[in-house]
């Protein structure tokens, strides 16, 4: 239960290794994985977590090979958490920037479609702000998936 089968540096290096593999893959699958989880989303994270685990622990079963991935991927989001606070660029690069999605009433088909935003998500936001499609004077996917409505004044 407590002798390690790896060295405790190999558990660091493959926490690292997974955990910047799955932010950019996170990243890149775009803000609405991220933002609004669905059920087919949470399946996929959940599945995620499951095809990644043997290549953090490495077959090793231990306690202390268990803390020692705990602790590396918690400093790790800490870190990557302070870089985005604390560096413009990074925070564009880790979480991104909204997206205009639409403008005085019309939403624009091609970026909607290529944000996976679906008709009743739109529909959804606009009932949130209590805003007539024709009284939106614009509209925004944010870095988090949620979508913002600005009223014509």
């Amino acid at each position: 239960m407590f002798d390690m089968d790896l060295a405790w540096w190999e558990f660091v290096v493959r926490g690292a290794v997974v955990y910047l593999a799955l932010l950019v893959m996170v990243r890149l699958s775009g803000r609405r994985t991220v933002g609004q989880f669905t059920p087919f989303d949470l399946l996929v994270m959940l599945l995620l977590s499951e095809a990644v685990s043997n290549s953090l622990s490495g077959g090793d079963d231990s306690v202390g090979g268990g803390l020692i991935l705990a602790a590396t991927l918690l400093v790790l989001n800490a870190i990557v958490a302070v870089l985005s606070a604390n560096s413009r660029g990074m925070s564009k690069v880790l979480d991104g920037t909204a997206i205009l999605i639409g403008r005085d009433g019309v939403f624009f088909d091609k970026i909607v479609r290529r944000c996976r935003i679906t008709e009743a998500d739109l529909e959804q936001a606009l009932r949130a702000a209590d805003c007539a499609r024709q009284d939106m004077q614009s509209a925004f996917l944010e870095a988090d998936g949620d979508i913002t409505i600005q009223k014509k004044k």
